[in-house]
């Protein structure tokens, strides 16, 4: 860089009432001067600045609505507790002013498309006149800015975008952009800084795209300081990786680097194009509630997909006590990590499944969430496994991926019974049984509630139903597309944020129906899933005449008739996925050697 060369950037700041006191400006200034200077003494920084709080000002915003924002965004499953960072008003509950200028903007930029209009040109006009460089943007600034550029790619041509404290990725957010966060392509490139222990609703961002790079800015602040935008500015990773780039033209990005040819050549040694996790849980900590063929599941599973050519070290197991929720997110990520166009991703689980009662926007039980009931459950979506925990891991997976869940649990809780057969389901504790009950006093008797069905908040709204069931479950394994809005508002929102077909949709093969039990099964003295036995004997029987999925389910869903389980198994997926032939891992297994007679 010439000494004479001037770097520009345009600052967008975040949540809080920022234009009532200006020091943010000061302390940025700061921050990016030191950042720049470090790596290039010489280089001069001219700063501008963007404010954009009286669109928020003027646009008042219900109590109700920030509530309901702010279930949403807790909901997520990408932080779990992040209310505790801003506080969680319920029902119609006066609205402070800090929850105003922090959650509540968060709110207005969701429900109300003009604000968010009116703050995105207000970025474009200062763009335009200031020309900078580098865009840098933190908190609910980088959504503003993300969904200009990602409406307007021209605006970011061969400039540097830098999001700090973002919460782009988070499901919620994702529903305003269609489902999906798209590659900024005309970027020079897009620096995501995610501090993990920033709890403001902020969220990693999954992209497969060679000017995009997550930097790990770790910080650990007591209270919501973990959220703050001097401390992502002055981070040593965010320096080395982000700074140091911007300073120095002539350094290449890490991200870059990768498009080389000798990247490549040693990345496509290592990188594995297929992978499976496997989970089963026999043991769970009350007695009353342990299986007994969940890890023989697994392992039969394994054996199938070995026998499809899955390469033992690309399958993972996690059985029993290491099955936390924790545990199992972990090695989900890992599962979809790097997932391109042709690879195929198998997530099995065995064990108990349940529904969790869930309190809606106004403090009151009226719906359900679907969960994989891991080792630690405890009737909470923080010890559990919830759609949109992998909705958040699965949303943003190449469309010529194949994802493919096996689920073979009970999807609406049940009765552990004793004996064979025994259904995966476990008994909710007296407190959880209670928000799905009403007392009678007619009949003097407890009766069930009639909870809300699934809000008008998916994008086909007309197949809710079909797509979600009756028992006022709305989110459900597999089926969460991360979609607030109606169709409309899905369509418009999909075509003017990147053009792109939603957030991806999995495979999901479910032992049995949304109210019905999951059932074991006993092989002589072995104990198996009936669905998992079923599944895999008769796919061994057929696989070489390469059936799809629905056909390979129709013929699991007779088996299961004819053997008097009371379980339908059921499936979802998109179409062009369900229609392919099932799991073809691109490589055929070693052929069985003939022993020699003697």
């Amino acid at each position: 860089m010439p000494d004479s060369q001037t770097i520009r950037i345009l600052c967008v700041h975040g949540v809080g009432h920022l234009d009532a006191d200006l020091s943010w400006r000061a302390g940025w200034t700061e921050d990016i001067r030191a950042a720049i200077a470090r790596w290039n003494p010489e280089a001069e920084v001219d700063l501008d600045f963007v404010e954009y709080d009286t669109f928020f000002e003027a646009s008042r915003i219900s109590p109700l609505t920030v509530a309901e924002a702010l279930l949403r965004l807790t909901a997520s499953g990408v932080v779990h507790g992040v209310g505790d960072a801003l506080g969680r008003p319920r029902g119609a509950a006066p609205v402070s002013e800090t929850i105003r200028w922090t959650a509540g903007m968060i709110a207005q930029w969701e429900a109300d498309e003009g604000v968010r209009h009116r703050a995105e040109q207000a970025v474009a006009a200062r763009i335009d006149a200031f020309d900078p460089d580098v865009v840098c943007a933190h908190s609910l600034g980088s959504l503003i800015t993300y969904g200009l550029f990602a409406a307007e790619p021209q605006r970011v041509r061969n400039r540097t975008f830098v999001t700090l404290g973002s919460q782009i990725g988070n499901p919620f957010v994702r529903s305003v952009f269609g489902g999906r966060i798209v590659p900024l392509a005309t970027a020079k490139h897009w620096f995501h800084l995610y501090n993990r222990e920033d709890a403001v609703f902020t969220a990693e961002i999954r992209l497969a795209a060679a000017n995009f790079e997550q930097v790990d800015a770790f910080f650990d602040i007591e209270g919501a300081l973990d959220h703050d935008a001097r401390e992502y500015l002055r981070n040593e990773n965010a320096a080395l990786r982000a700074w140091r780039a911007i300073a120095t033209p002539g350094a290449v990005p890490r991200a870059l680097e990768r498009s080389t040819e000798v990247w490549s050549a040693a990345a496509a040694k290592v990188r594995r194009a297929h992978r499976a996790l496997l989970v089963g849980i026999n043991d769970y900590p009350d007695e009353s509630n342990r299986l007994e063929g969940c890890v023989n599941d697994v392992f039969r599973m394994s054996e199938v997909l070995q026998e499809l050519g899955l390469d033992p070290e690309d399958i993972r197991l996690c059985l029993n006590e290491r099955a936390t929720a924790k545990g199992v997110l972990e090695r989900i990520a890992w599962l979809l990590e790097d997932a391109r166009d042709g690879d195929v991703r198998v997530f099995v689980y065995s064990g108990h499944g349940a529904q969790i009662p869930q309190y809606g926007k106004e403090g009151e039980v009226d719906h359900k969430s679907e969960c994989l009931v891991t080792y630690d459950f405890d009737w909470t979506p923080e010890h559990a496994i919830v759609d949109d925990q992998l909705v958040e891991l699965y949303s943003q997976l190449a469309y010529g991926a194949q994802f493919v869940g096996i689920l073979d649990c009970c999807h609406s809780g049940g009765m552990s019974r004793a004996g064979f057969p025994k259904a995966r389901g476990v008994n909710p504790p007296d407190d959880i049984r209670h928000r799905e009950l009403r007392w009678d006093s007619g009949r003097e008797m407890w009766v069930p509630r009639k909870l809300k069905l699934a809000a008008p908040d998916l994008a086909l709204e007309k197949d809710r139903t079909k797509y979600l069931g009756t028992s006022g479950a709305t989110k459900r394994l597999g089926r969460g597309v991360g979609l607030w809005t109606g169709r409309e508002q899905f369509e418009r929102a999909r075509k003017t944020y990147g053009k792109h077909k939603g957030g991806y949709t999995p495979i999901v093969l479910q032992a049995c129906q949304e109210n019905e039990l999951a059932y074991e099964y006993r092989h002589g003295v072995a104990a198996f899933g009936a669905f998992t036995y079923a599944l895999t004997t008769i796919f061994r029987q057929v696989k070489r005449q390469r059936p799809n999925f629905p056909e390979l389910m129709g013929l699991v869903a007779e088996r299961l008739h004819e053997l008097g389980y009371a379980q339908r198994p059921a499936f979802v997926g998109a179409k062009a996925q369900l229609a392919r032939p099932i799991l073809d891992f691109g490589r055929k297994p070693a052929p069985k050697r003939r022993r020699r007679r003697t």
